[in-house]
């Protein structure tokens, strides 16, 4: 199986803080791949380092067989890649029209006509602004605008943060037809249980290092495992591993 995004040996700072030592991750195409952890265990990080917002200091990204370790954002969004980060930043003052004209659209499939076909509630709110739309909408709009670029892979994280239960299986629904559509998906996610229902692949992040990897239903199998989520350190994730 080929690779949409390899990652290898990635250390990253800000500052004079270390926060990822040796990361390593691979997505391969056409399967969706989650990066699970406790808050501040370095996801974001990975995440910002794999799209060129935060270089690594040492390591080597490889996007579609490109080495793009030391690419600006824009490179790398060109060769295919959609970035959906937390929070949303949608445009509060645009309307959803006008958000969605804002990406600098790929040749391809997704258009905006399609974009509203998948997300009905935006085609009804297309002249509200940004502002005004629930945070389930927002991040449909936020996904929305990701996909207009016609990505090859999307990185998502925590699309589900703050979503009611409902949203939130809409949400991880868009991720699945995602996959059936082709797209690679990278999904950074709180949320185990649906994570790894959807998941193909699993890494488990702590203190900037892969903890776990495996496949997604033998991590779902295991339930100490996944109740250790939230707080489980490296250490013990390693010492279960052997």
């Amino acid at each position: 199986m080929t690779e949409a995004l390899h990652a290898d040996s990635l250390h990253t700072y800000y500052g004079k803080s270390h926060i990822l030592h040796g990361v390593a991750l691979t997505v391969a195409e056409g399967t969706v791949t989650t990066l699970l952890g406790r808050n501040g265990a370095g996801k974001t990080t990975t995440l910002r380092s794999l799209v060129g917002l935060t270089p690594p200091r040492e390591g080597r990204v490889v996007v579609f067989g490109q080495d793009t370790t030391r690419w600006p954002p824009f490179r790398i969004a060109g060769l295919g890649v959609g970035y959906v980060p937390e929070g949303r930043r949608i445009f509060a003052n645009l309307t959803v029209e006008e958000n969605l004209k804002v990406p600098r659209g790929r040749p391809g499939p997704w258009q905006i006509e399609r974009i509203y076909a998948l997300f009905p509630r935006l085609a009804e709110r297309r002249g509200n602004r940004g502002r005004q739309l629930s945070g389930g909408e927002q991040e449909m709009l936020s996904i929305a605008r990701a996909l207009l670029l016609n990505p090859r892979l999307l990185i998502l994280d925590e699309p589900s943060q703050g979503l009611a239960p409902r949203v939130v299986q809409e949400v991880f629904a868009i991720v699945a037809r995602m996959r059936a559509e082709g797209i690679s998906v990278l999904l950074v996610e709180q949320n185990v249980r649906m994570s790894l229902a959807v998941a193909d692949h699993a890494y488990v992040l702590d203190d900037g290092a892969i903890a776990w990897s495996g496949p997604a239903r033998a991590l779902a199998a295991d339930e100490a495992r996944v109740q250790a989520l939230a707080g489980a350190t490296a250490e013990e994730w390693r010492a279960e591993a052997r």
